[in-house]
């Protein structure tokens, strides 16, 4: 029974002439308003909303009416208030006629309660003067969401090419060259090496060789996450799937990267409860978020990392075989520092720079023979290690000169065992470490030479640019060349 059915005979009276009573006063106070039919069709409208029907392009009451509503009056959500029954009390409405304050009403029959159209009502036709702190707040809030997305997007934009992997050596050139060969394929590709051999690095300059380099690049350390927390940062989370949960949902790694590129680092940490979900993911192109049943699908290229020996973990029954096989099907191996070490002079060149980039100050200045002994180490941590000792020693000398006892302070500090850098010189025939010791001249120079080939292979043969790269003139470049001939 509705509420005015308990009212007396009198009193239904006076609410039909109330009914009637606030259709007139908001039809009269309001600066426009309009009627729909339950269709969505345009049946009446006021004296009010006639100034906007040139601006909306009609020249006549007759020419708007009929109309369907949302082919008339851009951005409307009057058909929402049919298709729910619920109104929309305010709201801003911004089409080719102005920005407007507006309220929507569903109209429902007095008797059996059944929607029988709506009622759009234009509050405030210049609310950029009438409701200032409103419009100044919503444009502040706007403002804010904005520079966050562009934050976002900033974020899932590749950082590094094929170009920020540096140098010449054999195994820096093959490493590349796979790189290239893997981004001309959509098929996923394992990056496999020990920590800080820059994994993360190639997964970006694939991303940003590869067709999919104008989409997201999504980032997810496996090591790095909770195992419970895990399936939801990689398929989502449902609408109120749990207690807690975000009422609008959440959507995971799988769905962000969708027509990019997913980089799982760490994937040999994947807990074994999670692998048949991702491999199924991988195999179907689709996912389910946490707390749903509905199917949903993506188009991401996968690329995954680890520093873990997969084909032990799948003897040992703690990596699934079958996803093990998804995965390695464009396998890249890093190698590690110890096994390139004629790039670790253009390294500390690189590395020098970006850390004066970030100081703001002047890159330092290494002698011979502090970069022979950075050369000679073995780098159980490889770039990330040299770059803290590097970091380090900057950090303690007084000027940017770094000379080979402040390495080697560091060195013994963080409890690396130094290795001579005579061990760097010696050919592949030499005897055991220590048998070859020779002239620390005839040392230099050796390492000098190393460098100098190092830099003119990261740099194509140009001679400018591998100077520049040295950090010393053209021409003591071409002396050099000179004197090793």
């Amino acid at each position: 029974m509705q509420a005015e059915d308990t009212l007396p005979r009198d009193g239904q009276a006076i609410l039909a002439l109330a009914a009637r009573s606030m259709f007139q006063l908001f039809s009269s106070v309001s600066q426009g308003m309009f009627l729909v039919d339950r269709s969505g069709r345009i049946v009446w409208l006021n004296e009010g909303y006639k100034r906007f029907l040139p601006a909306l392009g009609f020249s006549s009451v007759d020419q708007f009416l009929g109309h369907m509503v949302e082919d008339v009056v851009p951005n409307t959500l009057m058909r929402k208030v049919l298709e729910t029954g619920q109104p929309v009390l305010i709201d801003l409405l911004t089409n080719r006629a102005g920005t407007f304050v507006v309220s929507r009403i569903p109209l429902r029959d007095d008797e059996s309660g059944e929607l029988i159209g709506a009622i759009g009502i234009v509050l405030f036709d210049h609310p950029e003067t009438t409701l200032q702190p409103l419009i100044h707040k919503f444009a502040n809030l706007q403002r804010d969401l904005d520079d966050a997305r562009r934050e976002l997007a900033s974020q899932r934009r590749t950082k590094y090419t094929l170009a920020s992997f540096v140098g010449g050596s054999p195994a820096a050139v093959e490493v590349k060259r796979q790189a290239r060969r893997a981004a001309l394929s959509s098929s996923p590709v394992l990056l496999l090496g020990e920590t800080g051999t820059g994994k993360e690095l190639l997964a970006h300059a694939i991303h940003a060789a590869s067709a999919r380099a104008s989409g997201p690049l999504v980032s997810i350390n496996i090591a790095a996450v909770p195992d419970t927390l895990l399936e939801a940062e990689f398929f989502g989370v449902a609408p109120g799937a749990f207690t807690g949960a975000d009422r609008k949902g959440r959507e995971g790694k799988f769905k962000l990267a969708d027509g990019g590129t997913l980089f799982l680092d760490e994937i040999g940490d994947m807990p074994p409860s999670l692998q048949p979900k991702l491999l199924r993911a991988l195999q179907e192109g689709e996912i389910e978020a946490l707390g749903s049943n509905k199917v949903i699908a993506f188009d991401a290229r996968v690329i995954a990392a680890t520093s873990r020996d997969l084909g032990a973990l799948v003897r040992e029954g703690k990596f699934r075989e079958d996803l093990f096989y998804r995965l390695n099907v464009l396998p890249i191996r890093v190698p590690p520092l110890r096994e390139r070490r004629g790039d670790i002079p253009a390294l500390v060149e690189v590395l020098g720079e970006d850390m004066a980039l970030r100081s703001a100050s002047a890159p330092p200045e290494l002698s011979a023979q502090a970069v022979a002994l950075l050369s000679a180490q073995s780098w159980r941590g490889n770039i990330r290690e040299l770059r803290n000792v590097l970091e380090q020693a900057a950090m303690r000398s007084d000027s940017q000169h770094i000379e080979i006892s402040d390495l080697e302070a560091v060195l013994r500090e963080s409890g690396i065992k130094q290795i001579a850098p005579a061990e760097t010189v010696r050919g592949p025939d030499a005897g055991p470490p220590g048998t070859a010791l020779r002239p620390l001249a005839d040392q230099v120079a050796d390492l000098e030479r190393q460098a100098i080939e190092a830099a003119m292979a990261a740099t194509g043969g140009n001679k400018l640019a591998a100077a520049k790269l040295l950090g010393i003139s053209r021409a003591k470049l071409y002396e050099r060349l000179e004197n090793s001939v």
